[in-house]
């Protein structure tokens, strides 16, 4: 995390008036006290800068700043410090107090971020204090809206998801798996054409992928599973990398001599949308599974499942023989997501290769938020294997 150049972390700059409580909210988000806080007006002078990883975001740069409303010469030189800051910032969160009737500031300074083209969430703070209703200043701001209690933590989780949706459309990685690769590399990719695999064209994250490798310079050779050990013995060097089905982990780990890297290309998508430490976390977590326990598996996309789906029989089965026992499972697809997941010991998630990154954010801060534990298809299949720190190692 802090190899992170500030480049390229998502800036979080919070504005609002002095004694709004922005400093409080800076600390609640880090869960440090980072800047000073005070009933003193003016108490923050320079903007402070926090590079921090705010799970299941990631890398971030979190700025505190001066009030917006700041007097005197010396206030003036803040002010325009504050509004610097405004220039590096991704994603704004502009502060609301419930004992303040006038937001005739408020609607000036939204103007200035929409005016930089930044998005922007309105936070109401304080409501353990005031009531300001969120409905009367959708009216005036159309901007989304989350109250909150900075100093008592009240709706912190909720605050992190509305940055989560609210993100900048670019706040996704630049590459799958580019980024790993030199130019002139040789990936063998292993491609299984099931009869789940749509006819006459790959599945996306395969098509995805290829593009990626073909895009960093690196040459993509692609083979079914049954071809693997042919297209080897024609190769006059290893491979730089494969990239296999999930499904087929086994069976390719088998044939490769254990020097060449290997992966997947549902670890790929768990990295490139999610948190791959978030999800390697949550496979370890299929060593406290039990019989009767309840699982959720859940799928980004619809589709009519066919004999051996993945989801519905493959899964199960495979960690059911890991647990020893039959268990609870359910299964959800799209946007069928529960909002509680308590009852859930464990989430395993596809590779989302159709939902964005924010969506996926923020499913995994919502497990985070209830203490659940989420893995996705390929890391959960790699711990079955017991090849997970192979298949990731590369990252």
């Amino acid at each position: 995390m802090l190899d992170t150049p500030k480049a390229n972390r998502l800036h979080i700059g919070v504005f609002g008036r002095r004694n709004v409580g922005k400093s409080s909210l800076v600390n609640a988000l880090t869960s440090q006290n980072l800047s000073v806080v005070s009933d003193i007006a003016g108490t923050t002078t320079d903007p402070v800068f926090k590079a921090m990883e705010l799970l299941p975001i990631g890398p971030v740069m979190i700025i505190d700043t001066a009030g917006l409303d700041d007097e005197g010469a010396l206030g003036d030189l803040r002010i325009e410090k504050t509004l610097d800051v405004m220039n590096k910032t991704d994603i704004a969160l502009l502060l609301f107090a419930g004992n303040s009737k006038d937001f005739s500031m408020e609607s000036t300074w939204l103007n200035e971020l929409h005016n930089k083209k930044v998005p922007v969430i309105g936070v109401i703070n304080k409501i353990d204090l005031y009531k300001l209703n969120e409905d009367n200043l959708k009216k005036d701001f159309n901007i989304p809206f989350v109250s909150i209690s900075a100093e008592n933590k009240i709706n912190i989780s909720g605050l992190k998801e509305a940055i989560i949706e609210n993100a900048p459309l670019d706040f996704e990685r630049e590459s799958i798996v580019g980024d790993i690769l030199n130019p002139k590399d040789m990936v063998i990719v292993v491609a299984p054409q099931d009869i789940q695999a749509p006819k006459g064209r790959l599945i996306l994250p395969q098509v995805q992928v290829i593009r990626d490798i073909l895009d960093h310079d690196a040459m993509a050779l692609t083979v079914k599973t049954t071809e693997l050990e042919d297209i080897l013995k024609s190769l006059n060097k290893m491979p730089d990398l494969v990239i296999t089905d999930s499904q087929v982990f086994k069976e390719v780990n088998s044939i490769l001599d254990s020097s060449i890297p290997l992966t997947s290309f549902s670890i790929l998508m768990a990295r490139y949308k999610g948190d791959i430490n978030m999800f390697k976390d949550g496979a370890n977590a299929i060593e406290d599974l039990k019989p009767g326990d309840k699982v959720l598996i859940a799928e980004g996309c619809t589709h009519h499942a066919l004999k051996g789906d993945i989801a519905r029989e493959k899964l199960p089965s495979w960690i059911e023989q890991k647990v020893g026992g039959k268990l609870q499972i359910d299964v959800k697809s799209g946007n069928d997501f529960p909002h509680d997941l308590t009852e859930y010991k464990l989430v395993v998630h596809c590779g989302s290769c159709m939902f964005t990154r924010k969506q996926l954010l923020s499913r995994l801060s919502r497990c985070k938020e209830q203490n659940v534990p989420i893995t996705n298809f390929g890391v959960c299949i790699a711990k079955l294997n017991g090849i997970l720190d192979k298949v990731t190692k590369m990252f």
